[in-house]
């Protein structure tokens, strides 16, 4: 009877670990941090909007278009948390200031800015055609428009490239 009961001791304690684990999991959604980590035991338990990891059902609601009032703190939401996004004041201050004046609408420094961006390569969550438009960002030193760009999406995301749409990070307009 005994060698009956070390089993069962063994998965009532398993079960006990995983229900900790899925409440410590569940309190850290309630912390309103748009990145809370995700573990193995998340992906597990469920899909998840605020971790990284995993597949996703479908993409959390992107951010406010800009230009209007700024929205209250904490409430920005990466379009796609499977890209890694950037402070937009970790950013060049030429980019800091792209991102000002597309805020403004204008004017911009080369004939080209505002021009859709096609997305050829899916580097940006696919979306239809016209959705994107991009903007130069200032080098300094260069004698053309260099490889250093802002994208925006038609709902208000922005994103930083700064090798010519090789890379992109979501700009994050909190921080």
């Amino acid at each position: 009877m005994t060698s009956r009961k070390n089993p069962l001791v063994v998965v009532a304690v398993l079960i006990l670990a995983v229900m900790a684990g899925a409440g410590y999991l569940l309190a850290d959604k309630g912390s309103g941090h748009p990145k809370a980590a995700a573990s193995p035991t998340a992906a597990a338990a469920g899909p998840s909007t605020s971790g990284t990891s995993g597949p996703k059902p479908s993409a959390p609601k992107p951010s406010p278009p800009r230009g209007g009032p700024s929205a209250p703190a904490g409430t920005w939401v990466p379009a796609d948390p499977a890209l890694a996004d950037v402070c937009l004041t970790k950013l060049p201050s030429q980019a800091q200031d792209t991102v000002g004046l597309i805020a403004k609408g204008g004017p911009y420094p080369y004939s080209r800015d505002g021009i859709v961006f096609e997305n050829r390569e899916s580097r940006l969550p696919k979306k239809a055609g016209g959705y994107y438009h991009e903007y130069t960002v200032v080098t300094p030193g260069s004698d053309d428009r260099g490889t250093r760009r802002v994208v925006t999406g038609n709902s208000g995301e922005e994103y930083w490239s700064g090798d010519h749409y090789a890379t992109f990070q979501e700009i994050d307009p909190r921080c």
